[in-house]
């Protein structure tokens, strides 16, 4: 570790930062209605659209219309990007001529992307036309991320109003979601791309005689727009196989730090909405501090890890210095680590470095904040997570002074503490019990590309990294076979639904309570105090459910190396 490298990782995270803080009040405020800059031009738009759909914006929706309607949107463009896969053979704009996905792959293809995982069990260049880079992945990068920022505000609706059964309009969050934020940041986080030397283009791929006097088949494709997406919708699908390490979706260190503070921005962002809608700005910041450190920590952890070294190779072949496998020169130690880190909290699952490499504690890093799943998280279902454990740490202090649960003037009763309960319990769950089925299975443990606990490790990984809707993988497991297609793709969906449906059941319950007047004994969510609370207990509950897992995985392959 270098002192510059230390000031690098942290410059950018403060950058993050500042960029998010203005950010979350122009979310705040579009999404309440007040008026913006954008609306003189994207009203009109918005009211076309609406007439198009045939959308009431004015008519509000309780939490079960406002489900349902996510719901049935949700799995229409499922199975219309299923579709695409399986018809892309026959689809225009496929000068390469992929013939159609196999059934099982496009099965988990379109799960991944429709609950904003992007988990790949292709290569993007070899598996899909351009069509269905655009039309099929692209499009639910676009659409997932809005459905996600979509839940957080209606989630938020249902903490601040009172005596109401009324949570907003899923369409017209949709809507905006599109128009006033992923559009327009897109737009510009893809010029900025284009300008860096990310390609853009509907050419084939590109034959070239190499100096050797041979030939050369170059794929490209319409990159800078989908990577565009890919970091700003924490999606993490990359048009290549080697996703953010390959040259052409992530150049140089300027992209590299701008597909950090893409994949950042948002997720930060909506920290400080929430200190908006609920009148607490304190929260915001005790929140973004507290979380914005355990960022760092990861990163730091990942840089110290990999910049010592494989103490193996010095030992046994007197080879020192840092950790350089599985990753590119031109980013350096820094820019990865931070990116190792960056990923897995925000849940985006773009690489920069191949995970699979990195030594066993750094490698444990991403592998916890899957676990934690509220490093700030994915577009909009990581502030649920966020907002969740805030609602399970009030109850557990509540319990320990002896008074009734109540968070920002609302009670917390047995109804609340039972979906919240449920939307916490399904993460572990849908991770460690496929994970067990798989290490019973020989035909499962016959995808791991390494035996012993480091296989383990990649099967741990491959399902937690589902069911936090992350996407990003230890590449030594081939999981493009029916068992993997088919469980991964479950859990992806259990991960990412039942949670939301738990969280709206909480937010139509919550938002029909009259909110309690503060007193003396209110107990005050918006402390450093209470944040260390509320750290510990998404520590203690996660330490808990998953140690063994881990014990058997990178923390026992930390000590078979030591």
């Amino acid at each position: 570790m270098t002192l510059s490298g230390i000031l690098a990782i942290f410059l950018v995270v403060l950058a993050l930062v500042a960029c998010a803080w203005p950010l979350g009040g122009y979310i705040y405020r579009t999404f309440v209605g007040e008026r913006v800059r954008p609306d003189a031009v994207m009203v009109p738009v918005e009211r076309a659209i609406y007439r198009l759909i045939g959308v009431n914006p004015e008519v509000e929706m309780d939490w079960k219309a406002y489900l349902r309607a996510m719901m049935v949107s949700n799995l229409v463009m499922a199975l219309f990007a299923y579709a695409v896969f399986r018809l892309q053979g026959v689809l225009p704009l496929n000068p390469a001529h992929i013939p159609a996905m196999p059934p099982y792959l496009a099965f988990n293809t379109a799960a991944s992307f429709i609950t904003n995982t992007n988990w790949q069990n292709y290569a993007g260049e070899q598996s899909l036309s351009y069509l269905s880079q655009m039309i099929g992945i692209t499009f639910l990068q676009f659409t997932s991320a809005a459905t996600g920022l979509a839940a957080a505000m209606a989630f938020l609706r249902g903490l601040s109003r009172q005596k109401t059964d009324a949570l907003g309009n899923f369409w017209v969050d949709l809507v905006k979601a599109h128009t006033r934020l992923l559009l327009p940041i897109a737009a510009i986080l893809a010029v900025l791309l284009l300008a860096l030397g990310v390609p853009e283009t509907l050419s084939g791929p590109a034959v070239v005689h190499t100096l050797a006097g041979s030939m050369q088949t170059i794929a490209r494709g319409p990159v800078a727009t989908l990577e565009a997406i890919k970091q700003l919708g924490t999606n993490g699908g990359g048009f290549f196989n080697a996703n953010s390490a390959h040259p052409f979706e992530n150049p140089n260190a300027w992209t590299c730090i701008l597909e950090i503070m893409g994949m950042g921005l948002i997720p930060t962002a909506l920290v400080f909405t929430a200190g908006h809608f609920l009148r607490s700005r304190r929260l915001a910041i005790v929140l973004c501090t507290l979380l914005g450190a355990i960022l760092l920590a990861g990163a730091y952890i990942v840089y110290a890890y990999e910049a010592a070294g494989n103490p193996i190779l010095a030992h046994a072949l007197g080879i020192h210095g840092p950790n350089m496998e599985g990753k590119e020169v031109r980013f350096g130690l820094p820019l990865t680590s931070l990116f190792v880190a960056a990923t897995t909290a925000y849940t985006t699952g773009a690489v920069n470095a191949m995970h699979d490499s990195l030594m066993p504690l750094s490698g444990m890093v991403p592998l916890l904040f899957m676990m934690f799943n509220l490093i700030f998280g994915g577009k909009g279902v990581g502030l649920l997570n966020i907002l969740m454990f805030l609602i399970i740490a009030v109850f557990i202090s509540g319990l320990m002074v002896g008074r009734t649960p109540e968070i920002f003037g609302k009670k917390i009763e047995a109804r609340e503490m039972k979906l919240a309960t449920a939307a916490m319990l399904v993460h572990p769950f849908v991770i460690l019990v496929p994970t067990a089925i798989a290490m019973a299975l020989p035909s499962a443990r016959a995808s791991m590309g390494n035996p012993g606990l480091h296989g383990f490790t990649e099967v741990l990984y491959a399902f937690t990294s589902a069911a936090a809707n992350n996407g990003s993988a230890f590449a030594g497991l081939n999981g493009n076979t029916p068992f993997y297609n088919i469980s991964i793709g479950l859990v992806m969906l259990f991960g990412r639904y039942v949670s939301i449906i738990a969280m709206l059941a909480i937010a139509g319950s919550l938002a029909g309570k009259a909110r309690i007047p503060e007193t003396s004994g209110t107990l005050k969510v918006d402390t450093f105090a209470f944040g260390y609370v509320f750290v510990a207990v998404f520590i203690i509950v996660g330490a808990l459910t998953f140690f063994p897992y881990l014990a058997l995985g990178p923390i026992g392959e930390q000590l078979q190396l030591g």
